[in-house]
């Protein structure tokens, strides 16, 4: 299948090799250094036990014109980022293409088919113009959650660190032939993709510990278990998620494990720094409104209280600000 990426980051970068190695027809849609390496080494994947794959039958094009229909549309992207390709996205798409959305948070299409009084409704945290809504139908959208981590080591190298699931799922809870196709083209790169039945429950446990943990992290510059092991830390964490929780509950979700379960989870995974710290302390843009804003946001539609979440965006936004307004970032090193 003739499958397109938009983005060659950590997890475009994973999939993308992945897949063109597994046969599939893939274009990278990248730009500068990415463009540049890409064209002239190929894409190269190293594992986390050391193995180096490299997919050199793939294409790089920063020309969605000439690049042309696709079969599938892979959004690889952070959902702040959406907005700067919008209008270009739809030059890939042929009658029949779907788009396959890998973003973290609340995604844009939320309430396409989702029934109720909030049906249609335009997350304006993640969608603040309409563009994206406007430009990548919901019609076209396969939901999709990525579990697995893998970072960017260099222009056109992606390091992958653990995972290799990426649930998928009709936005109506069908199991439609195109789902089907997407979970087989992905099952036959490796891949675990089952066909979810709520794919957006599944969004939500997910959401569930980023929402908490990648602001706290990032505000209080701690770790997964340093956040879980200290009394307030934790207590802040799990009022949070409660507060998302109802929320959750009043659009029809129910959470499959129990919130103390979720935190033990976190505090799991040891001394790792969340994303949202990583690009703090790298400078780059931060995916705050994804993760946070939109669950504020659907709060006020839910008539829904968020004390502690409202209380937590507003600071790790404004400190977000500050970075981007000063073009620096912000990191903790040892005294001399």
């Amino acid at each position: 299948m003739k499958i397109a990426i938009v983005g060659a980051g950590a997890i475009g970068g994973y999939v993308g090799v992945k897949l063109a190695l597994a046969g599939e027809q893939v274009t990278f849609m990248v730009r500068g250094a990415n463009l540049d390496a890409i064209r002239a080494n190929g894409m190269k994947l190293i594992m986390a036990d050391g193995t180096e794959h490299v997919a050199r039958n793939v294409k790089a094009s920063n020309d969605y014109a000439e690049t042309g229909p696709q079969d599938i549309v892979i959004l690889a992207m952070k959902a702040h980022q959406l907005e700067s390709v919008a209008n270009d996205v739809p030059r890939l798409f042929g009658p029949d293409t779907v788009v396959v959305t890998m973003q973290n948070g609340i995604p844009y299409w939320y309430f396409h088919q989702h029934g109720g009084a909030l049906e249609g409704n335009c997350v304006r945290s993640v969608d603040p113009s309409g563009i994206i809504g406007e430009k990548i139908r919901a019609h076209r959208v396969i939901g999709c959650v990525v579990y697995p981590a893998s970072e960017l080591i260099a222009p056109g190298v992606v390091r992958h660190v653990e995972g290799d699931r990426f649930p998928v799922g009709e936005l109506d809870g069908s199991v439609s032939a195109r789902v089907t196709r997407v979970s087989e083209r992905f099952s036959n790169a490796g891949f675990k993709a089952p066909v979810l039945e709520n794919i957006r429950s599944e969004i939500w446990l997910k959401l569930w510990g980023n929402l908490t943990f990648n602001p706290i992290s990032a505000l209080s510059h701690s770790t997964l278990l340093d956040i879980c092991q200290y009394p307030l830390s934790r207590e802040l964490a799990a009022n949070m998620m409660r507060e998302a929780q109802a929320i959750a509950n009043k659009l029809g979700i129910e959470f499959r494990v129990s919130l103390e379960k979720r935190i033990a989870g976190a505090e799991k995974v040891g001394k790792h720094k969340t994303s949202m710290l990583q690009d703090m302390e790298a400078g780059r843009a931060v995916e705050i409104d994804a993760l946070v804003g939109s669950v504020v946001e659907l709060g006020r539609l839910t008539d829904t209280p968020t004390p502690h979440i409202d209380t937590v965006y507003t600071l790790v936004k404004l400190l977000g600000k500050s970075i981007q307004e000063e073009a620096g970032y912000l990191r903790i090193q040892k005294a001399a």
